[in-house]
């Protein structure tokens, strides 16, 4: 990374999951490898292991949600978000602007999510707008939202883009699903989208020749617990009942649950956390049985074993099952609904997956968005500078 290249700050909020903070690591990595000076400021809890490549990583204090709901944000020891804490991130956020001048300010998911964060991220674009000269301001969002917003709440992030931003970069392929099928007023602003394609991993994966065994991975978050005992349930049910099957449990799930689920694994069965090589060992498994989230679909897709997918929906959530949704009507996963799990249903889900004609290899889908990012950033920023 060459520090005359232009300088990009990035900004994103991880509150559940790690999804979020995961896919802006990718296009972070992208960003510094295409030559611009990238900061990514992050201000949810620390994730181990993240890879940035030759971009910078600022922490703010990290909060994160208290549950699935988002009822509050709590900082790293569990206290609820007060007005000395959020004083505190505003003041290093904005320093970190002062210092760097970006000539690129990234947001992740904002105004389309986020609006917890309204305290901190109003004054950042505020200062952004007014600094001379400005940055260019865009929203870097993925393919579908969680929930469908009210038509108040429509209204206001249409304001926030008119005041604040210049493009919204989608990350997703417009040939797949389009922001419009879970935000239908995105047709009024049609014009500042830019759909970039999936950010995905880049590095190549060689799939095994001789597929074997089973992945159940429950996402990054903290509710797949439910997930992975019903898994363990359905092994005897399955045709895979004498296969290796891997438990990946995920950073966020409670010591104690963790603990228990360890206790029910039999023989040729292992749990941990993560994987250190997730990508390599879902090219050679079989079948994945996961959570529908962004980040594990692109993986599917990448790599390419038999999948079945149970989507997350607590709390109205149905960015999840929209996606999975599709990818079944496209014949390439299969879809289990979450109200219908059960050891059972999962052990007919699974055989219907093995025996699909389809893989997710066979879709065909642009997964090129954090390089396309990248130069799509550098391109716009090209003709900015002196």
């Amino acid at each position: 990374m060459s520090a005359a290249g232009p300088r990009v700050l990035f900004y994103v909020q991880h509150l559940l999951g790690i999804g979020h903070i995961k896919r802006a690591a990718l296009i972070c990595r992208a960003l510094a490898a295409a030559g611009l000076d990238t900061t990514m400021v992050s201000g949810g809890l620390p994730v181990p292991g993240l890879e940035i490549g030759g971009a910078r990583l600022r922490q703010l204090p990290p909060l994160r949600s208290a549950d699935v709901s988002f009822s509050a944000l709590l900082d790293e020891a569990g206290r609820p978000l007060d007005e000395a804490r959020q004083q505190e991130r505003r003041d290093l956020l904005l320093a970190t602007f002062e210092e760097l001048r970006p000539e690129a300010l990234v947001i992740e998911m904002y105004p389309f999510g986020r609006r917890q964060m309204r305290f901190e991220l109003i004054p950042l674009l505020e200062a952004a707008r007014a600094a001379r000269p400005r940055p260019l301001i865009l929203s870097s969002l993925r393919d579908i939202l969680s929930k469908p917003p009210v038509p108040k709440r429509a209204a206001w992030i249409e304001a926030q883009l008119d005041g604040f931003f210049d493009a919204v970069l989608v990350h997703g392929d417009p040939r797949f699903v389009t922001l419009e099928a879970s935000f239908p007023e995105a047709a009024g602003f049609a014009e500042s989208l830019v759909y970039t394609g999936y950010v995905a991993e880049a590095e190549p994966i060689a799939a095994a020749s001789a597929r074997e065994g089973v992945v159940v991975s429950a996402g990054g978050g903290a509710t797949g617990a439910a997930l992975i005992e019903t898994a363990l349930a359905a092994r005897p049910l399955s045709a895979l009942r004498e296969a290796p099957w891997t438990l990946l449990a995920g950073p966020n799930m409670p010591a104690g649950q963790l603990a228990a689920l360890e206790r029910q694994c039999p023989e040729n069965v292992t749990l941990s956390r993560a994987h250190p090589r997730f990508l390599e060992l879902l090219s050679q498994a079989r079948l994945s049985i996961s959570q529908g989230g962004y980040n594990t679909v692109t993986d599917l897709l990448r790599t390419g074993p038999r999948a079945v997918i149970v989507p997350f929906v607590a709390e109205g959530e149905a960015e999840q099952t929209m996606r999975a949704r599709l990818l079944d009507a496209a014949g390439v996963v299969t879809v289990l609904e979450a109200p219908a799990l059960s050891p059972q249903a999962l052990s007919a889900a699974m055989d219907r997956a093995l025996a699909a004609e389809k893989g997710p290899l066979d879709f065909d889908i642009d997964l090129g968005g954090a390089k396309a990012s990248a130069a799509w950033i550098a391109e716009n920023l090209a003709g900015r500078r002196p």
